[in-house]
């Protein structure tokens, strides 16, 4: 971290506490590290056999939510993250393995317990939120 007087520190982003780019790439790869054994979320996926672009999608929404570049919204526009989710069956299930899986992430990424925090209130509850349990078959609600 650079050091800077109090007035400085106060505008730095979590995008540079967390120490840039570089982390939210290490924090995604070691989520859909997870992601790639679990079968219940793989379901989720138009594409479970190559996940690069959710990979992408992922590290640039979350780098852009912290306070890093806007490419997320650039290039997809408004996130409307509950919108875009809702071809997919999320119930309490896929919730708890989706938090699983980014909880160890997290822990797996930084050693420091006010960064573990301040990510994991943000995560258990947008996960809650993206929650749809329509009960409808994935397959008619997938996107053609």
């Amino acid at each position: 971290m650079r050091v800077m007087s109090d007035a400085t520190e106060l505008e730095q982003t979590w995008f540079e506490r967390f120490g840039g780019m570089a982390f939210f790439e290490r924090l995604v790869d070691a989520f859909y590290d997870g992601v790639e054994q679990d079968d219940l979320l793989l379901r989720l996926y138009p594409e479970p056999h190559d996940l690069g672009p959710a990979r992408r999608r992922l590290t640039l929404f979350l780098a852009q939510y912290w306070g890093g570049p806007t490419t997320y919204s650039d290039e997809r526009g408004h996130p409307k993250l509950r919108l875009r989710h809702l071809p997919f069956t999320v119930g309490a299930a896929e919730r708890d393995h989706w938090l699983q899986h980014m909880r160890h992430a997290v822990e797996t990424v930084t050693d420091d317990a006010e960064q573990r925090d301040v990510l994991m209130r943000y995560f258990e509850p947008a996960a809650e939120h993206l929650r749809n349990d329509t009960g409808l078959p994935i397959s008619s609600r997938r996107p053609q």
